[in-house]
């Protein structure tokens, strides 16, 4: 059995994630020592390297539990977990899309602004920035 603060040292993370993850119902404390203590078994270790690869791999704590409570389910198929996995892949190549969008309309605004020397008021980032706000109406949350 491993106290919080061992439990950290073993697996990586802080007391203050791992207390998260208590509250998110993401790990349990398998008992409690005599003075009160939460103590924490091999189990507990094996599920923070699960939630710290699965976090690695991109899934969200929301979609970690899933995973988790789908690996208690006896009904539960290993095509479950492969939906789930596509999923993310399918919005991480989203964001790739995205990023790379964003880093070629920088491309453009870096080029456009060659002349480094130019006061603020004449930058032609300033201004393709202004130019991109008027031509599309302002979206509130």
């Amino acid at each position: 059995m491993f106290t919080i603060g061992k439990l950290a040292g073993l697996t990586g993370v802080s007391n203050d994630t791992l207390r998260y993850y208590e509250q998110e119902d993401l790990i349990r404390p398998a008992d409690k020592s005599p003075a009160g203590y939460r103590l924490y078994d091999q189990e507990s270790a094996r599920r923070i390297h699960f939630i710290k690869h699965a976090q690695a791999c991109g899934f969200t704590l929301a979609e970690i539990r899933e995973l988790l409570m789908l690996r208690g389910l006896d009904q539960a198929c290993c095509g479950d977990v492969r939906t789930r996995a596509i999923e993310k892949k399918l919005q991480i190549e989203q964001k790739i899309r995205a990023m790379r969008a964003m880093s070629r309309a920088l491309d453009h605004l870096i080029e456009d602004c060659a002349d480094e020397t130019k006061p603020v008021k004449e930058c032609a980032i300033i201004a393709a920035l202004e130019r991109a706000n008027l031509s599309a109406p302002i979206q509130s949350p």
